[in-house]
């Protein structure tokens, strides 16, 4: 099923999945590697994490862009801080602008920093959380700087890309900050 734009599956479960299911501050969270289904006999590998299950009475709805799209992060983390450090130096080499190499050091910095912490389970949700800020950072700023001068150009594909560096932070956050 397509709703605006993305790919959704319906997986059926029987009545008894709810069991393998702890409500806990109405987040769910799974109890098992796998999942047997008494109805048909059904038996799924667990290969999607609890924040993407949304509780239906007869299916189970499967946000699987989500997954993709944050399974991307520490990916996203390294080419965007280099992209902030390679446009920090260029404008700095063109224009002699120090405040735009200061930004590109900052961001790459924080970004290497957010990818280090990503690489261990256990600081994944600390490194998703310090790309978003940095992310949120550069969007916040580049936003600023569009309106301010009103050229579209460097601000405007520079918002664009904190944007969507912006989303693969919040989904990795997400999903790693609620997991089992």
């Amino acid at each position: 099923m397509s709703v605006l734009g993305l790919s959704w599956s319906l997986v059926p479960v029987s009545r008894n999945y709810y069991t393998g299911l702890k409500d806990h501050h109405h987040r769910f969270h799974l109890h098992s590697k796998s999942l047997s289904f008494d109805g048909n006999g059904y038996k799924f590998p667990l290969e999607i994490k609890s924040n993407c299950l949304k509780r239906c009475r007869h299916h189970v709805l499967v946000c699987s862009y989500q997954e993709a799209l944050a399974d991307l992060a520490p990916a996203a983390s390294a080419a965007y801080g280099f992209l902030l450090l390679s446009g920090g130096l260029f404008a700095y080499t063109k224009s002699g602008s120090k405040g735009s190499l200061f930004g590109g050091l900052t961001g790459a910095a924080l970004l290497a920093i957010a990818y280090g912490l990503m690489q261990a389970p256990e600081t994944k949700a600390i490194g998703d959380a310090v790309g978003f800020g940095s992310a949120f950072l550069f969007a916040s700023v580049f936003g600023i700087r569009l309106v301010a001068t009103s050229k579209l150009v460097p601000a405007g594909p520079l918002l664009g890309l904190s944007v969507c560096a912006l989303s693969v932070f919040i989904l990795a956050y997400l999903r790693d900050s609620l997991s089992v």
